[in-house]
Protein backbone atom coordinates (compact mmCIF):
# COMPACT_ATOMS: atom_id res chain seq x y z
CA UNK A 1 0.00 0.00 0.00
CA UNK A 2 1.78 3.61 -1.20
CA UNK A 3 1.73 5.49 1.70
CA UNK A 4 0.18 8.78 1.70
CA UNK A 5 1.85 11.95 0.94
CA UNK A 6 -0.59 15.14 0.69
CA UNK A 7 -3.47 16.02 2.78
CA UNK A 8 -6.23 18.30 2.09
CA UNK A 9 -6.56 21.51 4.20
CA UNK A 10 -9.43 24.04 4.80
CA UNK A 11 -8.33 27.07 4.17
CA UNK A 12 -10.94 29.15 6.18
CA UNK A 13 -10.88 26.96 9.57
CA UNK A 14 -7.39 24.53 9.20
CA UNK A 15 -9.43 21.16 9.41
CA UNK A 16 -7.42 18.43 7.54
CA UNK A 17 -8.93 15.72 5.61
CA UNK A 18 -7.42 12.57 3.96
CA UNK A 19 -9.19 13.49 0.70
CA UNK A 20 -11.10 16.13 -1.14
CA UNK A 21 -14.45 17.27 -0.96
CA UNK A 22 -16.63 20.30 -2.32
CA UNK A 23 -17.73 21.07 1.02
CA UNK A 24 -15.56 21.12 4.54
CA UNK A 25 -17.44 19.51 7.31
CA UNK A 26 -16.02 21.12 9.76
CA UNK A 27 -17.04 24.97 9.14
CA UNK A 28 -19.30 24.18 6.36
CA UNK A 29 -17.60 26.46 3.88
CA UNK A 30 -17.57 25.47 -0.25
CA UNK A 31 -14.54 24.85 -2.40
CA UNK A 32 -11.41 26.08 0.28
CA UNK A 33 -9.68 22.23 0.47
CA UNK A 34 -6.49 23.02 -0.58
CA UNK A 35 -4.15 19.85 -1.17
CA UNK A 36 -0.84 20.07 0.54
CA UNK A 37 2.44 17.91 1.16
CA UNK A 38 2.61 16.05 4.62
CA UNK A 39 5.55 18.08 6.48
CA UNK A 40 7.86 15.15 7.02
CA UNK A 41 8.88 14.12 10.55
CA UNK A 42 12.58 15.55 11.86
CA UNK A 43 14.60 13.15 13.64
CA UNK A 44 13.96 14.86 16.78
CA UNK A 45 10.31 14.69 16.41
CA UNK A 46 10.99 11.03 15.68
CA UNK A 47 13.00 11.32 19.53
CA UNK A 48 11.15 13.31 21.08
CA UNK A 49 10.57 12.61 25.07
CA UNK A 50 13.64 10.57 24.80
CA UNK A 51 16.95 12.26 26.37
CA UNK A 52 15.15 15.05 27.08
CA UNK A 53 16.02 17.02 30.20
CA UNK A 54 14.38 17.08 33.86
CA UNK A 55 12.41 20.84 34.45
CA UNK A 56 12.78 22.75 37.52
CA UNK A 57 9.16 23.61 38.97
CA UNK A 58 8.64 26.57 41.02
CA UNK A 59 6.17 28.15 43.71
CA UNK A 60 3.85 30.83 43.51
CA UNK A 61 5.64 33.19 46.45
CA UNK A 62 8.55 34.57 44.23
CA UNK A 63 8.01 38.21 43.10
CA UNK A 64 7.74 38.80 39.78
CA UNK A 65 9.80 40.48 37.43
CA UNK A 66 8.85 44.43 36.89
CA UNK A 67 8.09 43.95 32.69
CA UNK A 68 9.96 47.10 31.06
CA UNK A 69 7.91 48.40 28.22
CA UNK A 70 8.61 50.63 25.26
CA UNK A 71 6.64 53.47 24.66
CA UNK A 72 5.76 54.10 21.35
CA UNK A 73 4.87 57.99 21.72
CA UNK A 74 1.36 57.35 20.05
CA UNK A 75 -1.04 57.09 23.84
CA UNK A 76 -3.97 55.42 21.86
CA UNK A 77 -1.46 52.84 20.26
CA UNK A 78 0.32 52.15 24.02
CA UNK A 79 -3.00 52.50 25.55
CA UNK A 80 -4.23 49.13 23.53
CA UNK A 81 -1.08 47.38 23.90
CA UNK A 82 -1.55 47.53 28.05
CA UNK A 83 0.62 50.70 28.37
CA UNK A 84 3.43 50.14 26.02
CA UNK A 85 5.22 47.04 24.18
CA UNK A 86 6.77 44.37 26.04
CA UNK A 87 9.96 43.10 24.62
CA UNK A 88 9.47 39.80 23.22
CA UNK A 89 6.02 39.78 22.99
CA UNK A 90 3.77 39.00 19.45
CA UNK A 91 1.23 41.04 18.22
CA UNK A 92 -1.34 40.12 15.33
CA UNK A 93 -2.92 43.64 14.01
CA UNK A 94 -5.95 42.53 11.27
CA UNK A 95 -8.18 44.52 9.48
CA UNK A 96 -9.95 45.30 6.06
CA UNK A 97 -7.67 46.24 3.26
CA UNK A 98 -6.62 49.55 2.96
CA UNK A 99 -7.66 50.87 6.68
CA UNK A 100 -4.89 51.71 7.67
CA UNK A 101 -2.81 48.82 9.16
CA UNK A 102 0.09 49.51 7.60
CA UNK A 103 0.06 53.33 7.98
CA UNK A 104 -0.03 53.24 11.78
CA UNK A 105 2.42 50.86 12.05
CA UNK A 106 5.03 53.08 10.32
CA UNK A 107 4.30 55.88 12.22
CA UNK A 108 4.53 53.77 15.11
CA UNK A 109 8.63 52.50 14.62
CA UNK A 110 9.34 55.90 13.61
CA UNK A 111 8.52 57.60 16.60
CA UNK A 112 9.90 54.16 18.24
CA UNK A 113 13.09 54.71 16.56
CA UNK A 114 13.64 57.95 18.37
CA UNK A 115 13.37 56.69 21.67
CA UNK A 116 15.58 54.23 23.60
CA UNK A 117 15.41 50.49 24.81
CA UNK A 118 15.97 49.01 28.16
CA UNK A 119 19.42 49.10 27.91
CA UNK A 120 19.66 52.82 27.16
CA UNK A 121 20.69 52.64 23.77
CA UNK A 122 18.49 54.11 20.40
CA UNK A 123 15.58 51.44 19.69
CA UNK A 124 16.59 49.27 16.74
CA UNK A 125 13.32 49.21 14.41
CA UNK A 126 12.44 46.89 11.45
CA UNK A 127 10.22 46.81 8.98
CA UNK A 128 10.06 43.87 6.34
CA UNK A 129 7.39 44.27 4.07
CA UNK A 130 5.78 41.57 1.91
CA UNK A 131 3.52 43.09 -0.44
CA UNK A 132 4.91 46.24 -1.20
CA UNK A 133 8.93 47.55 -2.49
CA UNK A 134 11.09 49.67 -0.72
CA UNK A 135 10.67 52.44 -2.94
CA UNK A 136 6.40 52.25 -2.40
CA UNK A 137 7.10 51.81 1.71
CA UNK A 138 9.62 55.10 1.25
CA UNK A 139 6.70 56.81 -0.50
CA UNK A 140 4.61 56.45 2.06
CA UNK A 141 7.16 57.69 4.79
CA UNK A 142 7.17 60.79 2.36
CA UNK A 143 3.93 61.73 2.51
CA UNK A 144 3.73 61.45 6.02
CA UNK A 145 6.61 63.10 6.91
CA UNK A 146 8.66 59.82 8.42
CA UNK A 147 11.52 59.70 6.07
CA UNK A 148 14.23 61.04 8.59
CA UNK A 149 13.22 58.57 11.08
CA UNK A 150 15.69 55.65 11.65
CA UNK A 151 14.29 52.73 10.54
CA UNK A 152 15.76 49.63 8.62
CA UNK A 153 13.91 48.88 5.72
CA UNK A 154 13.36 45.44 3.53
CA UNK A 155 11.16 43.86 1.13
CA UNK A 156 11.28 39.49 1.23
CA UNK A 157 9.06 36.84 1.18
CA UNK A 158 11.10 34.09 2.52
CA UNK A 159 11.19 33.62 5.73
CA UNK A 160 14.50 31.87 5.76
CA UNK A 161 16.04 34.58 4.96
CA UNK A 162 14.36 37.11 7.03
CA UNK A 163 15.33 35.07 10.39
CA UNK A 164 19.08 34.41 8.79
CA UNK A 165 18.85 38.65 8.52
CA UNK A 166 17.48 39.14 11.68
CA UNK A 167 19.36 36.45 13.83
CA UNK A 168 22.70 37.68 12.67
CA UNK A 169 24.16 41.09 13.98
CA UNK A 170 22.89 43.20 16.58
CA UNK A 171 19.05 42.11 17.37
CA UNK A 172 16.37 44.37 17.03
CA UNK A 173 14.30 45.50 18.95
CA UNK A 174 11.19 45.68 17.10
CA UNK A 175 9.81 44.02 14.03
CA UNK A 176 7.26 44.78 11.77
CA UNK A 177 6.01 41.94 9.34
CA UNK A 178 4.06 43.05 6.31
CA UNK A 179 1.92 40.65 6.22
CA UNK A 180 2.08 37.15 7.55
CA UNK A 181 0.13 35.82 4.49
CA UNK A 182 2.61 36.83 2.35
CA UNK A 183 5.25 35.04 3.82
CA UNK A 184 6.79 31.46 2.88
CA UNK A 185 8.77 28.84 4.15
CA UNK A 186 10.47 26.77 1.57
CA UNK A 187 10.12 23.84 3.26
CA UNK A 188 6.87 23.02 2.30
CA UNK A 189 5.19 22.83 -1.27
CA UNK A 190 2.38 24.90 -0.67
CA UNK A 191 1.65 28.39 -1.86
CA UNK A 192 2.05 31.60 0.26
CA UNK A 193 -1.29 32.71 2.37
CA UNK A 194 -2.47 28.87 2.72
CA UNK A 195 -3.13 27.47 6.34
CA UNK A 196 0.45 25.13 6.34
CA UNK A 197 2.14 28.31 5.01
CA UNK A 198 0.80 30.54 7.82
CA UNK A 199 1.23 28.15 10.65
CA UNK A 200 4.94 27.71 9.77
CA UNK A 201 5.69 31.08 9.33
CA UNK A 202 4.20 32.31 11.95
CA UNK A 203 5.86 29.77 14.71
CA UNK A 204 9.49 30.45 12.62
CA UNK A 205 8.92 34.11 13.79
CA UNK A 206 7.24 33.72 17.14
CA UNK A 207 10.23 31.30 18.08
CA UNK A 208 12.81 33.91 16.89
CA UNK A 209 11.19 36.65 18.73
CA UNK A 210 11.22 34.84 21.84
CA UNK A 211 14.49 33.83 21.67
CA UNK A 212 16.12 37.20 20.83
CA UNK A 213 13.91 39.33 22.83
CA UNK A 214 12.20 41.78 20.24
CA UNK A 215 8.93 42.87 20.01
CA UNK A 216 7.01 41.80 16.64
CA UNK A 217 4.01 42.88 15.03
CA UNK A 218 1.98 40.64 12.62
CA UNK A 219 -0.35 42.00 10.36
CA UNK A 220 -2.76 39.89 9.07
CA UNK A 221 -5.33 39.84 6.13
CA UNK A 222 -9.15 39.40 7.27
CA UNK A 223 -11.87 37.36 5.45
CA UNK A 224 -15.04 38.87 4.25
CA UNK A 225 -16.89 37.59 7.42
CA UNK A 226 -14.77 40.20 9.49
CA UNK A 227 -12.11 37.37 11.09
CA UNK A 228 -8.52 37.03 10.92
CA UNK A 229 -7.51 34.86 7.79
CA UNK A 230 -5.41 31.70 8.24
CA UNK A 231 -6.18 28.94 11.07
CA UNK A 232 -7.19 29.94 14.35
CA UNK A 233 -4.23 28.65 15.89
CA UNK A 234 -2.19 31.76 15.19
CA UNK A 235 -4.06 33.81 17.01
CA UNK A 236 -3.25 31.22 20.42
CA UNK A 237 0.21 31.65 19.46
CA UNK A 238 0.58 35.41 19.43
CA UNK A 239 0.38 37.19 22.88
CA UNK A 240 -1.98 40.16 21.55
CA UNK A 241 -4.46 39.94 18.70
CA UNK A 242 -5.12 43.86 17.88
CA UNK A 243 -8.57 44.44 15.21
CA UNK A 244 -8.46 47.86 13.22
CA UNK A 245 -11.64 48.61 12.38
CA UNK A 246 -13.54 51.68 10.80
CA UNK A 247 -15.13 52.41 7.21
CA UNK A 248 -13.39 53.96 4.54
CA UNK A 249 -16.61 56.60 4.91
CA UNK A 250 -15.52 57.87 7.69
CA UNK A 251 -12.86 59.46 8.73
CA UNK A 252 -11.83 57.70 12.55
CA UNK A 253 -11.07 54.59 13.11
CA UNK A 254 -10.90 52.19 15.98
CA UNK A 255 -8.16 50.06 17.17
CA UNK A 256 -9.56 47.76 19.38
CA UNK A 257 -7.75 44.54 21.66
CA UNK A 258 -9.34 41.23 21.76
CA UNK A 259 -6.74 39.27 23.05
CA UNK A 260 -3.72 40.79 25.38
CA UNK A 261 -1.45 38.58 27.85
CA UNK A 262 0.05 42.29 28.97
CA UNK A 263 -2.98 44.15 29.69
CA UNK A 264 -7.15 44.69 29.46
CA UNK A 265 -8.65 43.05 26.53
CA UNK A 266 -11.69 45.20 24.77
CA UNK A 267 -9.48 48.39 25.30
CA UNK A 268 -10.04 50.75 22.16
CA UNK A 269 -7.52 53.32 20.68
CA UNK A 270 -9.41 55.81 18.44
CA UNK A 271 -7.71 57.71 15.59
CA UNK A 272 -8.32 59.99 13.08
CA UNK A 273 -7.45 59.82 9.40
CA UNK A 274 -5.92 62.52 7.84
CA UNK A 275 -3.91 63.71 5.18
CA UNK A 276 -1.01 63.32 7.69
CA UNK A 277 -1.56 59.89 8.47
CA UNK A 278 -3.42 58.74 11.89
CA UNK A 279 -4.22 61.10 14.36
CA UNK A 280 -4.70 60.46 17.65
CA UNK A 281 -8.34 61.23 19.18
CA UNK A 282 -7.83 62.34 23.43
CA UNK A 283 -11.62 62.58 23.77
CA UNK A 284 -13.46 60.47 21.40
CA UNK A 285 -17.04 61.12 23.19
CA UNK A 286 -16.86 64.79 21.98
CA UNK A 287 -15.63 63.44 18.43
CA UNK A 288 -18.71 61.05 17.94
CA UNK A 289 -21.31 63.66 19.09
CA UNK A 290 -19.75 66.47 17.44
CA UNK A 291 -22.10 66.62 14.65
CA UNK A 292 -25.22 65.69 17.21
CA UNK A 293 -28.75 68.46 16.91
CA UNK A 294 -30.31 68.19 19.76
CA UNK A 295 -34.06 68.10 19.82
CA UNK A 296 -34.17 65.34 16.88
CA UNK A 297 -36.68 62.85 17.65
CA UNK A 298 -34.80 59.15 17.14
CA UNK A 299 -31.76 60.27 18.78
CA UNK A 300 -30.26 59.20 22.22
CA UNK A 301 -26.92 59.23 23.62
CA UNK A 302 -25.84 56.27 25.08
CA UNK A 303 -22.81 56.23 27.64
CA UNK A 304 -21.18 53.39 26.80
CA UNK A 305 -17.45 52.03 28.22
CA UNK A 306 -15.18 49.77 25.88
CA UNK A 307 -12.56 48.35 28.03
CA UNK A 308 -11.37 51.14 30.81
CA UNK A 309 -12.86 53.86 28.44
CA UNK A 310 -16.30 55.31 28.56
CA UNK A 311 -17.71 56.34 25.13
CA UNK A 312 -20.58 58.57 24.57
CA UNK A 313 -22.05 58.20 21.45
CA UNK A 314 -25.25 58.86 19.17
CA UNK A 315 -27.92 56.08 18.62
CA UNK A 316 -30.07 57.28 15.86
CA UNK A 317 -33.39 55.35 15.05
CA UNK A 318 -36.08 55.81 12.30
CA UNK A 319 -39.48 54.63 12.00
CA UNK A 320 -41.22 54.94 8.48
CA UNK A 321 -44.60 53.14 6.62
CA UNK A 322 -43.90 49.76 5.50
CA UNK A 323 -42.36 50.37 1.94
CA UNK A 324 -42.75 46.64 1.14
CA UNK A 325 -44.48 43.43 1.24
CA UNK A 326 -42.96 42.80 4.66
CA UNK A 327 -41.52 45.13 6.66
CA UNK A 328 -37.50 45.79 7.14
CA UNK A 329 -35.50 46.10 9.72
CA UNK A 330 -32.11 47.46 8.76
CA UNK A 331 -29.16 47.99 11.91
CA UNK A 332 -25.66 49.72 11.08
CA UNK A 333 -22.64 49.43 13.64
CA UNK A 334 -25.75 46.94 16.48
CA UNK A 335 -26.69 43.74 16.70
CA UNK A 336 -29.55 42.90 14.59
CA UNK A 337 -30.66 39.98 16.37
CA UNK A 338 -30.50 42.63 19.38
CA UNK A 339 -32.75 44.75 17.55
CA UNK A 340 -35.03 42.01 17.12
CA UNK A 341 -35.10 41.36 20.70
CA UNK A 342 -35.69 44.71 21.55
CA UNK A 343 -38.63 45.35 19.39
CA UNK A 344 -40.18 42.03 20.55
CA UNK A 345 -39.96 43.16 23.96
CA UNK A 346 -41.55 47.21 23.07
CA UNK A 347 -44.72 45.05 21.91
CA UNK A 348 -45.29 42.35 23.93
CA UNK A 349 -44.44 43.99 27.36
CA UNK A 350 -45.13 47.79 26.79
CA UNK A 351 -48.09 47.44 23.80
CA UNK A 352 -45.65 49.83 21.27
CA UNK A 353 -46.16 48.50 18.13
CA UNK A 354 -43.77 48.06 15.29
CA UNK A 355 -45.41 45.75 12.86
CA UNK A 356 -46.23 47.83 9.98
CA UNK A 357 -43.34 49.94 10.15
CA UNK A 358 -39.89 49.76 8.51
CA UNK A 359 -36.95 50.16 11.26
CA UNK A 360 -34.11 51.66 10.80
CA UNK A 361 -30.79 52.35 13.50
CA UNK A 362 -27.16 53.57 12.95
CA UNK A 363 -24.63 54.03 15.55
CA UNK A 364 -23.74 57.65 14.47
CA UNK A 365 -20.02 57.98 13.42
CA UNK A 366 -19.82 54.27 12.05
CA UNK A 367 -18.51 52.73 15.78
CA UNK A 368 -19.68 48.76 16.13
CA UNK A 369 -21.33 48.40 19.64
CA UNK A 370 -21.62 44.88 21.12
CA UNK A 371 -22.21 45.73 25.14
CA UNK A 372 -25.85 44.90 26.07
CA UNK A 373 -25.68 48.34 28.49
CA UNK A 374 -26.90 50.04 24.79
CA UNK A 375 -30.18 48.05 24.80
CA UNK A 376 -32.06 50.85 27.00
CA UNK A 377 -31.06 53.87 24.99
CA UNK A 378 -32.20 51.82 21.82
CA UNK A 379 -35.12 51.10 23.31
CA UNK A 380 -35.69 55.11 24.01
CA UNK A 381 -34.35 55.95 20.39
CA UNK A 382 -37.29 53.70 18.88
CA UNK A 383 -39.99 54.89 20.72
CA UNK A 384 -39.15 58.81 20.22
CA UNK A 385 -38.64 57.62 16.23
CA UNK A 386 -42.13 56.20 16.53
CA UNK A 387 -43.86 58.97 18.62
CA UNK A 388 -42.47 61.65 17.15
CA UNK A 389 -41.63 62.81 20.71
CA UNK A 390 -37.54 63.84 21.31
CA UNK A 391 -35.23 62.85 24.20
CA UNK A 392 -34.11 65.54 25.85
CA UNK A 393 -30.52 66.63 24.26
CA UNK A 394 -29.12 67.03 27.98
CA UNK A 395 -30.08 63.12 29.06
CA UNK A 396 -27.43 60.44 28.86
CA UNK A 397 -29.33 56.47 28.88
CA UNK A 398 -27.47 53.34 29.70
CA UNK A 399 -29.41 50.03 30.96
CA UNK A 400 -29.66 46.41 29.89
CA UNK A 401 -33.13 45.46 28.46
CA UNK A 402 -34.51 41.74 29.54
CA UNK A 403 -37.21 39.88 27.89
CA UNK A 404 -39.66 40.74 31.00
CA UNK A 405 -38.95 44.38 30.16
CA UNK A 406 -37.08 44.81 33.29
CA UNK A 407 -33.68 47.20 33.16
CA UNK A 408 -30.55 45.13 34.66
CA UNK A 409 -27.60 46.87 36.49
CA UNK A 410 -24.88 47.02 34.37
CA UNK A 411 -20.84 47.66 35.26
CA UNK A 412 -18.85 50.63 35.61
CA UNK A 413 -21.49 52.96 35.84
CA UNK A 414 -20.22 55.56 37.79
CA UNK A 415 -17.56 55.59 34.98
CA UNK A 416 -19.82 56.29 32.37
CA UNK A 417 -21.69 59.08 34.30
CA UNK A 418 -18.60 60.96 35.25
CA UNK A 419 -17.80 61.04 31.75
CA UNK A 420 -21.59 62.43 30.68
CA UNK A 421 -21.26 65.27 33.45
CA UNK A 422 -17.86 65.89 31.67
CA UNK A 423 -19.94 66.69 28.48
CA UNK A 424 -21.83 69.14 30.13
CA UNK A 425 -24.94 66.61 30.12
CA UNK A 426 -27.46 67.42 33.13
CA UNK A 427 -29.54 64.28 33.30
CA UNK A 428 -29.01 60.22 33.20
CA UNK A 429 -31.10 57.45 33.28
CA UNK A 430 -29.73 54.76 34.64
CA UNK A 431 -30.53 50.95 36.08
CA UNK A 432 -31.46 50.47 39.70
CA UNK A 433 -28.18 49.35 41.32
CA UNK A 434 -27.36 48.94 44.90
CA UNK A 435 -23.95 50.21 44.69
CA UNK A 436 -24.18 53.25 42.35
CA UNK A 437 -23.84 56.65 43.30
CA UNK A 438 -27.17 58.50 43.21
CA UNK A 439 -26.10 61.93 43.87
CA UNK A 440 -22.97 63.66 41.31
CA UNK A 441 -22.25 67.47 40.89
CA UNK A 442 -24.19 68.81 38.11
CA UNK A 443 -26.33 65.85 37.16
CA UNK A 444 -29.75 64.57 37.97
CA UNK A 445 -29.62 60.85 37.91
CA UNK A 446 -32.85 59.05 37.57
CA UNK A 447 -33.34 55.52 38.09
CA UNK A 448 -35.62 53.07 36.13
CA UNK A 449 -36.73 49.79 36.75
CA UNK A 450 -38.74 48.72 33.76
CA UNK A 451 -39.08 49.74 29.76
CA UNK A 452 -42.69 50.23 30.21
CA UNK A 453 -41.74 53.82 32.87
CA UNK A 454 -40.57 54.92 29.45
CA UNK A 455 -42.72 54.14 26.90
CA UNK A 456 -45.43 55.82 29.68
CA UNK A 457 -43.01 59.21 29.54
CA UNK A 458 -43.70 59.68 25.87
CA UNK A 459 -47.16 58.77 25.99
CA UNK A 460 -48.06 60.95 28.80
Amino acid sequence: MTKRTTQFVCQNCGAIFAKWTGKCESCGEWNTLVEEALPEKTPAQVTAGKGGKKLEFYDLKGAPELVFRLKSQIGELDRVCGGGLVPGSVILVGGDPGIGKSTLLLQAVAHLSDTVNKEGRPTKCVYISGEESVDQVRLRALRLGLQKASVDLASATNVRDIVATLDSGDSPDVVIIDSIQTMYSDTLDSAPGTVGQVRACGNELIRLAKRLNFTLFLVGHVTKEGTLAGPRVLEHMVDTVLYFEGDRGHHFRILRSVKNRFGATDEIGVFEMTEEGLKEVKNPSALFLAERRGNIAGSCVFAGVEGSRPLLVEIQALVAPMSGTAPRRAVVGWDSNRLAMILAVLEARCGVIFGAKDVYLNIAGGLKLTEPACDMAVAMALVSALTQKPVPADMAVFGEVGLSGEIRAVPQADLRLKEAEKLGFKRALIPPAKNAKKKTVGLQVTEVGHLRTLVDTFRG
